[in-house]
């Protein structure tokens, strides 16, 4: 274990120029608060205002048993609606979306969103079919059949969109369950966009309660237009944009002792795409072989007006394949995405944690963020020093910033430190319980910092992670 930078003993009394800084950065935290219950209660207020319609639409039956499971089943395909809308949102990669809630965490919500919309949507047409059925006596799957034959082509449409539905759910879950490759998963995830296409139109002419033109018609027309409109916008039009604005090229392409590639990148007017340290984009490397995949890597320092890198480690097909990538080579980018940022911070001091290639982002964002000799410590881990990436870089940027940076070597024992010399966040920072902690590397050595610092008295808005996992 080696320690560079000496620690600085913590001031009883802050500066008043201290004060004002911190009190800027707790407003900044407090005003993504507010954005963060804004999209929450909109995403409410939109299936809100959905069932309202339904229900001034003077077409709600719950006098008879049939009728009332007609109205759960209308119900449930609004909510279901409503929570697909919410995810394309999500997923979207809206500029007002991430800084409010952040790539990973709005990944997270649009997964758990669309396994309960599944269930919703099993919900919605159990309770029509029975509903429909019931009066006539005719049978469940003879009504089924009739929703998807007799009704016409947008209903056909929503039947088979359901179907494959079904199949990317299944199919999907296998490919977890096997822990098949990301490619696998996400050629297969691509299919539920289909589904949600073939299954707008029904929404617009059979829904009771939107078919007619008018304003109920209207807002969900404008709903839909938002949400698939935000969707095409962030995703196909912007990347396009910007691969031409930019015309990012490979320049270069090199190997670490750590078996780390690093690929530098150049372009035109980089710094116009607001990247800030910490932060990733998403690449894809139009070569052959690799141009149909895009893969989420982190700057691995601050992006220059016609410059840029990222470190990566090789641990999967996609980015092993990374060394064979040819100088001149075309990349489009999406991004940047992430709130792994110094404008995050709300706390006193800074505390950046980094494990194997999980230092790279560290190092992007001791680069970028806003600190004053001795508010920053800087910890990073590994077996060897010889498997930290850009360590020599991280020395020297540590020294010029004046922070604190401990790298610690040595095999992990039953915490995040090493096993021979076992040390906890607290025993390297001081007034830890005031500083913000930005984690990088794989998943469970992540959520042992984060419960070191939990116990050190770091409030949970203020540990922020990044991990290596999809």
């Amino acid at each position: 274990m080696t320690a560079v930078a000496p620690r600085r003993p913590a001031s009883s009394a802050r500066p008043p120029a201290r004060d004002a800084r911190l009190a800027t950065r707790r407003t900044r935290g407090a005003r993504h608060g507010r954005r963060r219950d804004v999209l929450e209660a909109a995403a409410w207020l939109v299936g809100v205002l959905g069932v309202a319609f339904m229900l001034a639409s003077g077409s709600v039956d719950v006098t008879s048993l049939s009728g009332l499971l007609v109205t759960l089943g209308r119900v449930a395909g609004i909510a279901a609606s409503t929570m697909i809308m919410a995810q394309l949102i999500l997923i979207a990669r809206i500029p007002l979306v991430e800084r409010a809630i952040g790539h990973d965490r709005a990944a997270h919500l649009h997964g758990q969103l669309g396994r309960l919309c599944f269930i919703v949507i099993l919900v919605h047409i159990v309770l029509l079919v029975a509903g429909y059925a019931m009066p006539t006596q005719t049978g469940l799957l003879a009504q089924a059949w009739d929703f998807a034959i007799g009704w016409g082509g947008p209903m056909f449409m929503a039947s088979v969109g359901f179907l494959v539905l079904v199949a990317v759910v299944v199919t999907s879950y296998a490919i977890v369950r096997r822990r098949w490759r990301y490619e696998s998963w996400h050629a297969v995830h691509v299919f539920s966009y289909l589904a949600i296409g073939l299954s707008i139109p029904h929404q617009l002419t059979d829904g009771e309660t939107f078919m007619s033109m008018g304003v109920a018609w209207w807002y969900w027309v404008v709903l839909w237009t938002v949400a698939v409109g935000g969707l095409l916008a962030f995703r196909v039009v912007r990347p396009l944009a910007r691969f031409w604005r930019h015309g990012v090229r490979v320049a270069a392409v090199g190997t670490l002792a750590d078996g780390s590639t690093v690929i530098a990148m150049h372009g035109r007017r980089l710094t116009a795409l607001g990247a800030r340290g910490g932060q990733f984009f998403l690449f894809r490397f139009l070569q052959r072989d690799m141009w149909g995949q895009a893969h989420p890597y982190s700057t691995s320092r601050t992006v220059r007006d016609g410059w840029m890198r990222i470190t990566v480690k090789p641990l999967g097909d996609g980015s092993a394949a990374l060394r064979g990538l040819r100088p001149g080579t075309r990349v489009m980018l999406e991004g940047p995405l992430g709130v792994f940022t110094d404008d995050q911070r709300t706390g006193e001091r800074l505390v950046l944690v980094g494990a194997g290639v999980g230092v790279t982002p560290i190092l992007a964002l001791l680069e970028d963020a806003d600190i004053r000799p001795g508010e920053c410590t800087v910890i990073v881990r590994a077996r060897t020093e010889a498997e930290i990436p850009h360590l020599d870089e991280l020395r020297e940027l540590a020294a010029q910033r004046g922070a604190d940076l401990h790298v610690l070597t040595g095999a992990r024992g039953g915490g995040w430190s090493p096993a021979a010399t076992p040390v906890t966040l607290a025993d390297l920072v001081p007034a830890l319980s005031r500083a913000d902690v930005f984690a990088c590397g794989p998943a469970p050595w992540i959520e042992a910092v984060m419960d070191d610092a939990a116990r050190a008295g770091v409030p949970e808005e203020r540990r922020h992670l990044e991990e290596f996992s999809w």
